[in-house]
């Protein structure tokens, strides 16, 4: 599988380049942002609003990190990703008015992400749950957190990082959709299975 290494901000034609099993890495900056900060990202866009911080070429985390603040700076000590399809509902519009260029997670999106990423120019990767602490590593610094009203999982955390990944492209700007494509190949071959056992 092909390696990357991307700097953010990231442009467009690099995304294009990417395809679904491609593996890369970020350097820069990455943003979380879980169901109430992307809730009030589109708040913010309908009401022509600006954002705390400039999203376009940017990452998407979905992750509600663990944290502890001493001495007025904050350590991260777990960002593991938190279950993607809660965002289904928002990340089209985010990808469309925002210019986001990658979106990371875990468990997949859908039909509507993958058609924002067609046609805007962004990608759908996914990092291995249960490694928050590895992803903890690659996070240098805490930058600034914004909205810290809607909760410490919840808030728009701005991590500096070096080399964070791995990351899988599990959606690609052609549309393709990894994880759907499992899954439709998963119950394909149970169906197969149980006509092979004569269950109906």
């Amino acid at each position: 599988m092909p390696t990357y290494h991307l700097k953010t901000p990231i442009s467009e034609d690099e995304v294009r380049k990417l395809r679904v099993g491609d593996i890369i890495y970020v350097t820069g900056i990455i943003v979380t942002a879980r169901d109430a900060a992307h809730r009030r990202m589109l708040n913010y866009i309908k009401e022509g609003k600006s954002l705390p911080i400039d999203l376009k070429g940017g990452v998407i985390y979905h992750c509600g990190p663990v944290v502890r603040k001493t001495n007025e700076i904050w350590e991260v000590i777990a960002a593991g990703p938190t279950t993607s399809a809660r965002m289904e509902l928002y990340e089209a519009e985010i990808i469309k008015n925002l210019g986001v260029r990658i979106i990371i997670g875990k468990g997949g999106m859908g039909s509507k992400t993958a058609e924002a990423c067609k046609y805007y120019g962004a990608i759908y990767t996914v990092f291995t749950g249960g490694a928050g602490a590895l992803a903890a590593n690659a996070i240098k610094k805490v930058r600034k957190v914004e909205w810290l009203d809607l909760g410490i999982p919840e808030a728009l955390w701005i991590f500096e990082v070096e080399n964070f990944g791995p990351l899988l492209v599990t959606i690609d700007t052609t549309g393709r959709n990894l994880i759907a494509e499992v899954i439709e190949r998963a119950k394909a071959k149970r169906e197969e299975v149980l006509k092979k056992l004569g269950i109906t």
